[in-house]
């Protein structure tokens, strides 16, 4: 379902490059992270590629929606990165200087958090995959190890809050659901779920049951009526 819209792109590092041996980091950034058509945006945790992938298969089947998942459409930061650092940041064969690398990185990431802001804003839904791997509550409090759940959660909070332009429903579109990499150091986030509204398998049957669309917009119409979601100042008082 995603070759389509797989970025191909065999561009190598010396295309992005100007006269004075800057980058262009707007051209990257549209190469390796462009935007896309589609309906939900599933953030999720990596080690559950496979749940948001089987969940984008089942809407698409089902629903004739389209879902975005970054990995199977955007090549990963960490090529990017790997490719940025052997030609700006090497002190020797095998060792970067570690200002450089740090300094590159940044604009890594930023160029990916953009896109990825982009997306969720141009999206109409977001579907977050609550699983034990991407939410550890620790003290009593929902936290997350992965530093790109706790920028999209909380991204999703300050996004414009859009009405789908056939203007059915008046509240933003924002469900839950379920994400590790190996890394050196743990860092926990505290994330605020209150303003998702939970959905599970069940709620997905009866999705189903229920609905007798014959677009995306209309399938997303009939999930909104079953699981109204929530306004952001409601999940205040929760």
């Amino acid at each position: 379902m995603y070759d389509k819209d797989k970025n191909l792109t065999t561009a190598i590092l010396k295309d992005f490059i100007f006269s004075d041996n800057s980058l262009d980091g707007s051209k990257i950034q549209k190469t390796w992270f462009p935007q896309v058509n589609a309906d939900v945006f599933i953030s999720h945790f990596h080690t559950n590629e496979h749940i948001a992938i089987a969940l984008a298969g089942y809407l698409n089947k089902e629903f004739k929606i389209q879902s975005f998942i970054d990995s199977c459409i955007w090549g990963y930061a960490d090529d990017l990165l790997k490719d940025i650092d052997n030609k700006f940041c090497p002190t020797g064969p095998n060792t970067y200087s570690y200002k450089k690398r740090n300094y590159s990185t940044s604009h890594v990431h930023m160029m990916l958090s953009s896109a990825l802001s982009m997306m969720m804003d141009k999206t109409e839904c977001l579907i977050f995959l609550d699983t034990p791997d991407s939410i550890k509550p620790y003290e009593g409090i929902d936290r997350t190890e992965s530093p790109w759940i706790y920028f999209e959660i909380g991204m999703s909070q300050l996004l414009r809050k859009k009405e789908p332009k056939r203007n059915l429903l008046e509240s933003v579109r924002y469900y839950s659901e379920g994400g590790i990499l190996e890394k050196a150091i743990k860092v926990k986030y505290e994330v605020d779920l209150k303003h998702l509204t939970e959905i599970d398998a069940d709620d997905l049957k009866k999705w189903l049951k229920i609905d007798n669309s014959t677009t995306a917009d209309e399938a997303l119409d009939s999930l909104y009526k079953l699981k109204p979601p929530k306004r952001y100042s409601d999940s205040l008082n929760d």
